[in-house]
């Protein structure tokens, strides 16, 4: 749970930026978008298939340097 604390001088506009923040990084934005229409199985593995090619071509890449 994303959770964001006010104090009695702190202003509404902040404490948005704050909460907004905090859900970008904690993944949890990415995650909404993601389940906000149904993917197929077949396109999820594709994805799926896809984002470890493109992290073993990263590791490759840094492993050479």
């Amino acid at each position: 749970m994303i959770e964001v604390t006010l104090g009695e001088n702190d202003r509404l506009d902040w404490a948005l930026k704050q909460f907004r923040r905090k859900l970008i990084r904690s993944g949890l934005l990415k995650e909404i978008k993601k389940k906000r229409f149904y993917e197929k199985p077949s396109e999820a593995r594709k994805r799926k298939s896809a984002a470890a090619r493109r992290r073993g071509a990263r590791a490759r890449r840094a492993a050479a340097r």
